[in-house]
């Protein structure tokens, strides 16, 4: 054999062996176990929801108001001489009492006059009684034949008489509530708004001289759309004989959370025709603690203050309640299945608010709702869940770790 044949022969060995080697590194490659997937799997927690029957609660927001706000008017002409000691802005007053005091010997003189004619007119019909008893005595006394006439019996003098005196009586009793209105008060407890005058000014009748509210209930108007009326028993007409609405009124007052506890009676009487609102009234009593018993610490609920009411509405069975973040496209929750795998459910969303979202269908007891957030879920997609342990085919053993409570 030459030289040059067994070179070739060497090199073609050579080739084949480098080439066996090869084949043998790539097919004899051991199989990657099953689970390496899941090794690179996001780890997430999950909470497990149940199915409850819960009241929804719709909020609201408005201005407290007074529910009886009146304009003091005087009712005469005069100088005001004085003024109650608690008639100044934000100042309480008690029920009846004086609040502003007119100069009044102008309407005593004129009570003094009445009384006058009363006495002068009753006298007159006094002696007009007795001409007309000696008028009759003196018919009978001349023999007078048949009924005598009015005119005889002096009835038309005596009439005159009586209505002369009437017109006096008539006249004492305005002089003598013309009188009693130089003192001014209201017929219920209240607190000043607004003082509008102070001793020594002319008032004219029918000037206000002061703005007062009463302070033994305040009333909250609270707007709701269509969609909030839904979730209430509201008291739409007086025929519907509803029970009063439960309503939580909060605020915060320099800087600590205050509630008042408030029913809803009775709605507005018409829907508003600009934002088509439906408004319901709820009524806050004793707002200022000044019932025996009240609690002192509690700061009063002012007019004016602006303020949020949580409302009782109906009670709805099975609903599921989850985080509103959870909520995706209106209508779709993520969930971990049993193989630790993402699972997109379509729900019947009932309501939603600012933190929760409320889930009539599309959920069951048990199903874990997924609560870490992933940049770009997809269904199917595998997880590793806190605190449950896996199986090398990707199956789930042990215990489900907990994401908190909604």
């Amino acid at each position: 054999m030459s030289h040059q044949r067994l070179t070739a022969i060497i090199i073609a060995a050579l080739v084949l062996g480098g080439g066996l080697a090869v084949f043998l590194l790539f097919v004899g490659k051991p199989e990657p176990e099953r689970n390496e997937e899941s090794r690179f799997a996001p780890m997430v927690e999950v909470r497990p929801l149940t199915r409850e029957d819960l009241a929804i609660t719709v909020e609201a927001q408005g201005n407290v108001a007074p529910q009886r706000q009146i304009e003091l008017v005087s009712q005469v002409g005069g100088k005001v001489t004085k003024i109650a000691g608690n008639l100044f802005d934000g100042e309480f007053f008690a029920a009846d009492e004086t609040l502003v005091w007119i100069d009044e010997r102008d309407f005593r003189n004129a009570l003094t006059r009445a009384q006058a004619d009363v006495a002068s007119a009753r006298q007159q019909l006094a002696l007009e009684q007795a001409e007309a008893d000696q008028a009759a005595r003196d018919w009978e006394l001349l023999g007078g034949q048949g009924e005598p006439t009015p005119l005889v019996l002096r009835k038309p003098q005596l009439a005159e008489a009586q209505a002369r005196l009437d017109a006096a009586q008539a006249s004492l009793a305005d002089a003598k509530l013309t009188l009693e209105r130089t003192q001014l008060s209201v017929p219920f407890a209240g607190r000043v708004r607004e003082k509008n005058v102070d001793i020594g000014q002319f008032v004219s009748p029918a000037q206000t001289v002061a703005t007062v509210y009463a302070t033994d209930v305040v009333e909250i108007r609270l707007p709701l759309t269509d969609r909030q009326a839904g979730f209430l028993d509201l008291p739409m007409s007086p025929l519907q004989n509803m029970d009063p609405v439960p309503v939580v009124i909060r605020a915060t007052i320099g800087g600590k959370k205050t509630t008042w506890d408030g029913i809803i009676r009775r709605t507005e009487g018409a829907i508003d025709p600009r934002s088509r609102v439906i408004v319901a009234i709820a009524d806050v009593e004793d707002p200022f603690n000044l019932l025996p018993g009240a609690n002192p610490s509690r700061p009063p609920l002012s007019v004016g203050l602006f303020v949020t009411a949580d409302i009782t509405g109906k009670r709805y069975s099975d609903v599921v309640r989850v985080p509103r973040r959870a909520l995706r496209d209106s209508n779709e929750i993520i969930t971990v299945n049993d193989k630790n795998q993402l699972e997109f459910k379509t729900v019947e969303v009932l309501r939603t608010t600012a933190d929760y979202a409320y889930i009539q269908q599309g959920l069951s007891d048990g199903d874990l709702l997924l609560m870490t957030d992933i940049e770009a879920p997809i269904n199917g997609m595998a997880v590793r869940v806190s605190g449950r342990a896996e199986t090398p085919g990707g199956a789930a053993l042990g215990s489900v770790s907990a994401g908190g409570a909604p």
